[in-house]
């Protein structure tokens, strides 16, 4: 079993509180969300594993079990175009829980008109595959969001 924990601090809003219908209907995947602190802040790896996809708006990282977690930095903040978000890993490069895998500041996003919400996803599972999954209250990066077995 894959324990994934937030990449983020802020508020739990679950997908529900995702202002995008595909993230929101889970069409990605089952998960939850975040709604960080508006501050800089770093994204941290949720699972220790690969990087298998690297943008500056979101990334993929695939544990031992094969299990791969979205980490999705905003909502259509690939229209930035990297503006406000440095990378500090490569894909490729094997990254501990909790390891800082991108700086960006929440607030900067929201003054460009974007959602700083973060869904945090289980690709290519099914929603029974989820156990313990928050979708209210307070989380400080590396708490558990859900268990993925």
């Amino acid at each position: 079993m894959t324990t994934v924990t937030s990449p983020l601090t802020g508020k739990v809003v679950g997908l529900a509180g995702v202002p995008d219908p595909v993230f929101s209907g889970a069409m990605v995947g089952p998960g939850t969300a975040i709604d960080p602190v508006r501050r800089p802040t770093e994204a941290v790896a949720p699972v220790d594993g690969v990087v298998v996809s690297m943008h500056p708006h979101a990334f993929v990282v695939v544990d031992a079990e094969g299990h791969g977690v979205l980490t999705h930095l905003g909502i259509d903040t690939v229209q930035l175009n990297g503006e406000g978000f440095e990378l500090l890993v490569n894909k490729g490069d094997t990254v501990t829980r909790g390891q800082a895998v991108i700086k960006w500041d929440p607030s900067a996003v929201e003054a460009a008109g974007k959602s700083p919400i973060s869904p945090i996803v289980a690709l290519e599972a099914n929603a029974d595959s989820l156990g313990d999954l928050r979708e209210d209250g307070e989380a400080v990066s590396g708490d558990p969001l859900f268990n993925w077995s």
